[in-house]
């Protein structure tokens, strides 16, 4: 097993990873800081899902595709379902890790509130409360299946709740099933809660059972014993892939009692046929226990709010998905062929490519290294050829390329515009006229020239560019040149004088001093 090494890093230039909040078969989980969002940003914590398959020895190519379309299909899922009462997908991308291990991950909200199986650890729930929260589960699972998506693995510890705790969100989609497949379903889940359609524990062959259809039913199955636990505060372990026949002992002489054994038996039954067929019937049932919590003087009767389950929006919440990912193999990616790096401590992202027409999708940024004592750093030219792998050029830099054209054009107009308006000036005398000399220019003495510092006579001279020498133009200054003598007229009358100064280009009477050669 190797875990990814990602903590005390910066992913993607852009979330500072703070811990590990969990670890699961293939897939890593850490909490991290957006330093692009607002510290009072409801996202300015993140959850960053990282799938990492090689936590496991028996990896082959195989089993590495089905993980990586699982993982995707996880980010499709939540798109679809996209619900207040369902976590939120945040982004997605492809980096590697302080190793060069190359793995995808998803961005996904963080709740801070935890989790419900913790809450229910902590305190017994009240019967409103537990109502309250089951109902914003209704909400969101009725929604999923009205998508087409089964969840699977719906458990008190995939029911998170917000800071406030009045909001739940039902997250891992990680083994969710659109209802219409027609292959065999694999056993997932966990043994309490799975119905036997696809409980691990029934599983007798080589881990998967041919069925009819996939339908709500099973994940209505799964509610009914979270439901139990939520309301009654004690485990349903006893009655593992079998209908919940009775209630705990001490929940027994509630008012309650009654009418919540007779739902959760019809909810649990083996034949998914015999359970209710959608969560708005489970939730209608669910709703009369109304009635036996302390505000049964106001409700005598069943609200129509509650006859359909009602979701509940917290802060920050947006129907809008980010864009679809597309996840490849470590052979797609062709590991092989990526530069090696000379530091080896990076966290960078992937540059996008496209392989077979089918493009990573991820938003291209300059790599970022870090180094060993955290610190980051931009990495090398060499070390960003890793886009030499890409195929055609992603949207996004061809977006780029498009507004560099046009601030391109729009320079050579602005450019344009102040020559012609220079050459207008000048012809009319308004601007003096410069010669139009360059380095590459040379110069022949037509006279005895005194060679001085600067483009002054205040300072005495230097040298002497005697006549018929030839030099060659450095830089020009009004009236003077700087230049650099290339061939002496005569011998020099003093050794000392210097081969590289300024002359004068006009004498006192308006002569010229040197001629320019053409």
């Amino acid at each position: 097993m190797r875990e990814l090494s990602l903590n005390n890093c910066k992913l993607d230039g852009r979330y500072n990873i703070q811990g590990q909040l969990g670890l699961g078969s293939y897939a890593e989980i850490y909490v991290a800081r957006d330093t692009l969002a607002s510290p009072q940003s409801p996202h300015s914590q993140v959850v960053i899902k990282a799938l990492n398959v090689f936590l496991q020895n028996d990896l082959d190519i195989d089993l590495e595709r089905t993980l990586v379309e699982n993982f995707q299909n996880e980010a499709i899922a939540l798109d679809r379902v996209r619900h207040p009462n369902i976590i939120s997908r945040l982004g997605h991308g492809t980096a590697r890790d302080l190793r060069g291990t190359v793995f995808h991950y998803l961005v996904l909200e963080y709740l801070s509130g935890g989790d419900l199986a913790n809450l229910c650890r902590r305190e017994r729930l009240s019967l409103k409360q537990a109502l309250f929260f089951l109902e914003q589960t209704c909400a969101g699972l009725g929604h999923a299946h009205q998508s087409g998506i089964i969840h699977r693995d719906i458990k008190p510890q995939n029911l998170l709740l917000t800071k406030d705790h009045e909001t739940v969100k039902i997250a891992d989609f990680g083994v969710a099933r659109f209802s219409h497949a027609d292959s065999p379903i694999t056993r997932v889940g966990t043994n309490v809660f799975a119905p036997p359609e696809h409980s691990p524990m029934i599983s007798q062959t080589a881990g998967t059972v041919t069925v009819t259809e996939l339908t709500p039913a099973s994940d209505i199955y799964s509610l009914a014993k979270t439901a139990y636990i939520l309301i009654t505060g004690e485990s349903p372990r006893y009655f593992a892939n079998q209908p919940i026949n009775e209630l705990p002992f001490a929940f027994r002489q509630e008012d309650c009692a009654n009418d919540l054994l007779r739902i959760l038996n019809k909810a649990t039954q083996n034949d998914p046929k015999e359970r209710f067929q959608n969560v708005n019937d489970f939730w209608q049932d669910l709703a009369k226990l109304y009635k036996f919590t302390e505000t049964s003087q106001i409700i005598t009767q069943i609200n129509p709010r509650n006859e359909t389950p009602q979701p509940h929006v917290s802060r920050g919440y947006t129907p809008i998905a980010p864009q679809k990912p597309r996840f490849n193999t470590s052979r797609d990616i062709k590991l092989q062929n990526l530069p090696k790096l000379e530091n080896p401590a990076l966290v960078i992202r992937l540059d996008d490519y496209q392989k077979n027409n089918l493009p990573l999708n991820a938003d291209n940024q300059k790599p970022l290294a870090q180094s060993r004592n955290g610190n980051l750093q931009s990495v090398n030219k060499e070390e960003e050829k890793i886009s030499d792998l890409s195929g055609d050029a992603p949207k996004r830099n061809r977006s780029f390329l498009k507004r560099l054209a046009t601030l391109a054009v729009l320079l050579m107009f602005l450019a344009g515009s102040l020559f012609i308006t220079n050459n207008y000036l000048r012809g009319k005398g308004i601007l003096p006229q410069f010669s139009n000399l360059f380095a590459s220019q040379e110069a022949l003495a037509l006279r005895d020239i005194n060679l001085r510092p600067d483009p002054s006579t205040k300072n005495q001279p230097v040298g002497l560019v005697s006549k018929d020498s030839r030099l060659q133009i450095l830089n020009t200054n009004d009236n003077w040149y700087e230049v650099k003598i290339i061939e002496h007229g005569r011998p020099k009358d003093n050794e000392n004088w210097v081969e590289r100064g300024w002359i004068s280009t006009k004498t006192k009477s308006g002569d010229d001093t040197v001629k320019i050669s053409r």
